[in-house]
């Protein structure tokens, strides 16, 4: 497999149509396969997916103390808010922070240094990320991104004004910098996008113009239709080039697999990244674009939480639950 160029720009034509449903269960099972596809090639140079892989047909392979299909904390997380979501009829951002720290105080075999020094801090869940950004100054990690697919389909329903906000509250539980929060909105309003039927490409101006005006212009250059990978200025965990990359993946191919391996091809953050990316690919081609040597060995561990492990079948039954929507009265 030839690797992709990241300097590509062009938008291919789409012409499935899938139901709303199935992109949802893409959306969510999307991002778990990416996560756990990517994971093994984590902090790994460009071109290292299409190396192992030169047939084009990549495989659920391990690696890196990953087992094959194993999601890592990205996923783990997205389960977390998704199972919040549904058991309180809506967003109760304490529950979600709770949840977190259970989870956070399990040792899970991956966790984020910015979210684990959040969640292990001792502070209330409403002090602990602007406590943390305080005292470090740097808060603009792709972590609200990576855990974003169930709430994405959770509040796509309730429109733009309140997935946006969803969002906001959502990743501030974690990151105190509002670049993250501007970021997780834009992918949930584009999420919501797909699963109108829309294409999520052609959605980000009008996405643009919701996104805060202090974090706008940053926002508008890496999710410019001429932005690649190649002009990011920082490492790909953070918030910018993730989500920028993830959205230069989407449109550049014409397939739920190309995009995530062109994603986890570009080295890095490869987990997340590709989690992101498989998100909005899945969201956008549905779940029947994902391939079943992908779904059948992915698993999901919940540490903290007894001894779950979900699989591709309870990721699919999450996300038929999520895509009903929050009541409307407890957003």
């Amino acid at each position: 497999m030839t690797p992709p160029d990241p300097t590509r720009t062009d938008l291919p034509t789409r012409t499935d149509r899938p139901t709303r449903t199935d992109r949802a269960a893409g959306a969510v099972v999307g991002s778990a396969v990416g996560d756990a596809l990517g994971a093994p090639f984590e902090f790994g140079p460009a071109g290292v997916y299409s190396a192992r892989f030169p047939d084009g047909v990549g495989a659920m392979c391990g690696g890196g103390g990953w087992d094959p299909g194993e999601a890592t904390d990205d996923t783990q997380m997205a389960v977390l808010v998704g199972e919040s979501l549904l058991e309180h009829g809506g967003l109760e951002p304490a529950d979600v922070f709770d949840r977190f720290r259970r989870w956070a105080a399990a040792d899970p075999k991956d966790i984020g240094l910015q979210t684990e020094d959040v969640l292990t801090s001792g502070d209330a869940w409403d002090v602990a990320a602007p406590l943390h950004y305080r005292r470090t100054g740097r808060a603009a990690g792709n972590g609200s991104l990576m855990r974003a697919a169930t709430s994405a389909v959770y509040f796509a329903g309730a429109g733009q004004e309140a997935t946006m906000a969803a969002a906001r509250r959502l990743a501030a539980l974690t990151h105190g910098d509002g670049a993250a929060w501007e970021g997780t909105a834009v992918l949930h309003e584009l999420v919501r996008v797909a699963l109108d039927g829309g294409d999520p490409v052609s959605a980000v101006p009008a996405t643009l113009a919701q996104v805060t005006e202090d974090h706008r212009p940053r926002w508008a250059t890496v999710l410019a239709p001429d932005w690649h990978p190649g002009l990011a200025t920082e490492f790909n965990g953070a918030v910018w080039p993730c989500l920028g990359s993830a959205l230069w993946a989407l449109r550049t191919t014409d397939s739920y697999e190309t995009a995530v391996a062109a994603a986890i091809d570009l080295g890095g953050d490869t987990d997340t990244v590709a989690a992101v990316t498989g998100t909005l690919a899945g969201a956008l081609h549905g779940l029947s674009a994902i391939p079943p040597r992908w779904t059948d060995p992915l698993h999901v561990p919940l540490p903290g939480f007894g001894n779950r492990v979900l699989d591709a079948a309870d990721l699919l039954t999450l996300a038929e639950a999520l895509v009903r929507g929050p009541a409307r009265t407890h957003l």
